[in-house]
């Protein structure tokens, strides 16, 4: 009678994927690679930034939840370690760090910027006369410019560092933006300035020398007739306010102010070898005179 064999059991063990083996090596070496590469990132960052700390993650929010706390000084010590956190971080991660630190991206920006903007150079003066985080934040509108402009000179956009230290934020940020707009404003009177006297030249270069002194006549003509405004009317006025004022006999201040008009006349009348035609004959000559001329006869 033949014995039955018995089977063999079946084996148990999972078979091995090769494939996803490859695929989990792969990820972690290319994981490992970017945390190096981050690694390397931050530590560079942190030389350039003059940053000596401890470059965790970990040790990065302690310092950052630290110096939250802090003023001015620690609004860059925090922008430092703001900057070092993003670039240590993995894409993605930064927001939700900021999150669990509490801070608002936004933000955080200002802080980073400021530190950046303020961390490269001497900050000694900047600390000094921004004394909080908020005028320090102001600042950021400077350039670079004007930031070595305060660091050297102590005052910046016509305002002192003492100025400015006793300045709240909301004051220094009205100063800031006035002073900005009032340069704006001269850069553009100047730019149009230019755009004119560019414009009179390609003009007097394609006139005639006839065209050019006549145009330079009408000039002076303008200015003569300003001047003669200046003269009959808002000095006139002064006059009379002066001669009204009080019973006090103003004759000789008022009179050393004609002085100097005329003292100024007779310079130019001096210079030019000029005849006097003050009086109205004289004026009434002249403009014959000048009417026997003709462009023809130059």
């Amino acid at each position: 009678m033949a014995r039955n064999t018995t089977p063999a059991p079946e084996s148990k063990e999972t078979p091995v994927d090769l494939g996803r083996i490859a695929l989990d090596i792969q990820a972690a070496n290319t994981l490992a690679l970017m945390e190096t590469t981050a690694a390397e990132n931050v530590l560079a960052l942190a030389q350039q930034l003059g940053y000596d700390g401890a470059l965790s993650v970990g040790a990065l929010e302690d310092g950052i939840r630290f110096y939250q706390q802090r003023t001015a000084e620690a609004c860059l010590e925090l922008g430092k370690r703001l900057v070092l956190l993003k670039e240590a971080s993995l894409h993605g991660e930064f927001m939700p760090r900021l999150e669990l630190l509490g801070i608002e991206y936004q933000t955080a920006k200002k802080f980073m910027a400021a530190s950046l903007k303020f961390g490269k150079g001497s900050t000694s003066t900047l600390l000094k006369v921004a004394n909080n985080q908020g005028k320090l934040l102001e600042l950021l509108v400077l350039d670079d410019e004007e930031i070595a402009e305060l660091s050297e000179t102590g005052s910046v956009r016509g305002m002192t560092s003492d100025k400015i230290a006793n300045m709240g934020v909301r004051e220094l940020r009205t100063n800031l933006r006035n002073a900005f707009a009032d340069r704006e404003a001269n850069d553009k009177l100047l730019s149009n300035k230019n755009a004119q006297i560019d414009k009179l030249s390609r003009h007097i270069a394609k006139s005639t020398p006839d065209q050019v002194l006549l145009e330079l006549q009408k000039e002076s003509a303008a200015l003569m007739n300003d001047a003669l405004g200046c003269v009959r009317g808002q000095i006139r006025q002064a006059f009379i306010a002066l001669k009204n004022h009080s019973e006090d006999d103003n004759s000789l201040f008022m009179a050393g102010l004609v002085g100097q008009l005329q003292g100024d006349l007779n310079t130019l009348r001096e210079e030019f070898n000029l005849p006097d035609i003050s009086t109205a004959a004289d004026q009434e000559l002249a403009a014959e005179v000048a009417q026997w001329g003709t462009p023809a006869d130059h």
